[in-house]
């Protein structure tokens, strides 16, 4: 089953008229994915690749029932369409949108959490559980059904280890990418509670980068939970100069802080198998016993 969505999961898409909205809702129908309705405000009535369109959140809510919303809202608008779907109770909101201002990020993380709402994202290419379902812009290609959950903060990256992993037959349970800000809603933390509990998943892969300290957090956590499943880690970023932001608005290295090599060393002293390089996370892989 994986975790967050599946087969069974019915989603609406927020900014479903415009170019990335009608795009992408096209791409995740021909996956599989559940798409019920899609909502522009003032644009009520209209169809995008047979999927109706309304005016508000509420107005989906009450005929199709939704399990999730994915969001593609130009970032000065995202913040309230993210609010939008909160407020009417629709359980996982995926925001792909990215540039949405700090502060906007934390009232929509806070809003989520007094409600009981998972946020994917901003800044996302979204979560795919492979052969069920996909919310987001990943080329769903790359991925294949199986055992490894995987969570990212690099979009690119989760394409190209998600690639190696079912060139080399570890098929992924569910890939999430928690996105790229400095404020983001699902964490590496969350998603590995997540995993643990679900029975098709016997491997995690985490793919980090530099900035924050997420990784370093993530860790002490392995270690001090005990966690039941394995672990392999990819930290991007080794070479990144001090002070300057790299892609992410969240990888950046402060004043020494959040350099891969102390995200690196963490993870080794939480036991977590860190590949070199993403090509040997599946190489690592190998080495457990549970596939």
């Amino acid at each position: 089953m994986g975790i967050i969505i599946n087969k069974a999961t019915k989603a609406i898409v927020q900014g479903i008229t415009g170019t990335q909205g009608s795009y992408h809702t096209k791409l995740m129908l021909e996956y599989g994915t559940n798409i019920t309705a899609g909502v522009t405000p003032g644009k009520g009535g209209a169809v995008v690749a047979g999927v109706p369109v309304y005016d508000t959140v509420q107005e989906a809510v009450e005929i199709h029932a939704p399990d999730a919303s994915i969001i593609f809202v130009p970032a000065p608008f995202a913040k309230d369409a993210a609010l939008e779907a909160i407020e009417n109770r629709v359980r996982t909101v995926v925001v792909v949108t990215e540039h949405l201002p700090i502060k906007d990020s934390i009232k929509i993380m806070a809003y989520a959490k007094q409600n009981n709402v998972t946020v994917i994202g901003p800044n996302t290419p979204g979560i795919i559980t492979p052969g069920e379902c996909k919310l987001g812009i990943m080329p769903s290609n790359v991925f294949s059904k199986g055992s490894v959950g995987v969570v990212s903060r690099s979009g690119t990256l989760t394409y190209e280890i998600a690639s190696v992993l079912s060139q080399q037959g570890f098929g992924q349970s569910t890939c999430v990418g928690v996105g790229g800000d400095m404020v983001t809603g699902l964490n590496f933390i969350e998603a590995l509670e997540l995993f643990r509990c679900d029975l098709q998943t016997k491997a995690v892969v985490l793919i980090g980068e530099i900035g924050g300290n997420l990784e370093e957090l993530t860790a002490q956590y392995i270690a001090e939970s005990g966690y039941s499943k394995p672990v392999v880690a990819y930290v991007a970023g080794r070479f990144a100069p001090a002070e300057k932001r790299m892609g992410h608005a969240g990888a950046i290295v402060m004043g020494g802080q959040g350099s891969a090599q102390s995200k690196i060393e963490a993870f080794k002293r939480a036991g977590v198998l860190v590949a070199e390089k993403p090509s040997d996370v599946a190489k690592l892989l190998g080495k457990f016993g549970v596939f």
